[in-house]
């Protein structure tokens, strides 16, 4: 049987990839920067449910109820926003504008999956976060953090509701990293 790894997610339109990336840039010049793993610009997105691995079979029934759930979820506005971290293990930004609709979307895509019969984690209050970069161990992501405190990107429209594969690095490549591809994109609200 067939699996892929999957997530759902809000992918950025690319004026707004263009602004934090200018954002980011200064962040690469940042003491400690070259220890980080850093997301490809590609790479950006803002997930609001990760499935793991799904197999095939289960495929058609999620499609179905994550088209439900985008159409009961109208667009709404959103911008990327400062920025974060989890601990000293990831350095993210974050959103700002409709976040409740996020959220609800988010629980929707969590129900959507659970009724496809995909065992996920409960859903907790999401964090809307688009990770920029990761570190092995414990890094002092905080001067990295304040740097983009300040990061307010233009407002955009969220909508469309994309499920996204996570296709594995090149084994034995170093420093090879994931690629996404999306699966399938539902329009919000229609």
């Amino acid at each position: 049987m067939s699996s892929r790894r999957l997530f759902v997610a809000l992918l950025p339109p690319e004026s707004a990839a263009e602004e934090l990336a200018a954002a980011v840039a200064p962040l690469h010049e940042l003491p400690g920067a070259g220890e980080l793993r850093w997301t490809a610009r590609a790479g950006w997105h803002y997930t609001l449910a990760f499935l793991g691995n799904v197999d095939e079979e289960v495929l058609p029934g999620l499609r179905t109820r994550l088209e439900r759930a985008a159409h009961r979820t109208g667009p709404f506005p959103l911008r990327i926003h400062g920025g974060g971290r989890f601990d000293g293990r990831a350095l993210w930004a974050g959103a700002a504008g409709g976040l409740d609709t996020m959220r609800l979307l988010a629980a929707r895509a969590h129900a959507a999956a659970r009724r496809a019969g995909i065992p996920v984690e409960e859903h907790h209050r999401h964090t809307a976060h688009l990770t920029l970069a990761r570190s092995r161990g414990q890094a002092d992501l905080a001067p990295y953090v304040a740097a983009l405190e300040g990061f307010d990107g233009g407002c955009w429209e969220a909508g469309e509701l994309s499920l996204v594969h996570s296709v594995p690095p090149a084994g034995g490549v170093p420093g090879a990293r994931p690629g996404y591809e999306v699966l399938r994109a539902w329009p919000l609200g229609r």
